[in-house]
């Protein structure tokens, strides 16, 4: 194989994301699908017992970035960040009745410095 043919390796990350989705809640309104830079979010094909096609995460490329629970109008996103050893949740929204208050716990300088706002 030439170089010219090879794939790039991933680049190794520091900080890596799991979201969970209650796919059983999930209206499948694709909001997190557009907000995720790293194409790590997409629409299942089964139907949950709502009747809708759910958000579904390819947790492999997760950065951990928040924006899916950010956008999502049901609030059924969590999202952990791990480094290292240790997991911790950093983006969480429940209890979604009328408003939303959004808090995201101890964010870095990187995690502000990096966030696009919707």
């Amino acid at each position: 194989m030439s170089e010219n043919t090879k794939t790039p390796a991933a680049k190794p990350r520091k900080v890596k994301g799991k979201t969970v989705i209650d796919i059983q809640k999930c209206k499948g309104c694709e909001l997190c699908t557009v907000a995720c830079k790293e194409d790590a979010i997409r629409l299942s094909k089964d139907i949950n017992n709502l009747g809708y096609r759910y958000a579904v995460v390819i947790d492999d490329v997760c950065t951990g970035c928040t924006n899916c629970a950010l956008v999502c109008p049901d609030g059924v996103i969590k999202v952990y960040r791990t480094s290292g050893k240790k997991k911790e949740l950093v983006a969480s929204i429940s209890d979604v009745k009328d408003s939303i208050n959004v808090k995201i716990d101890n964010p870095s300088m990187d995690d502000l410095s990096s966030m696009e706002y919707l």
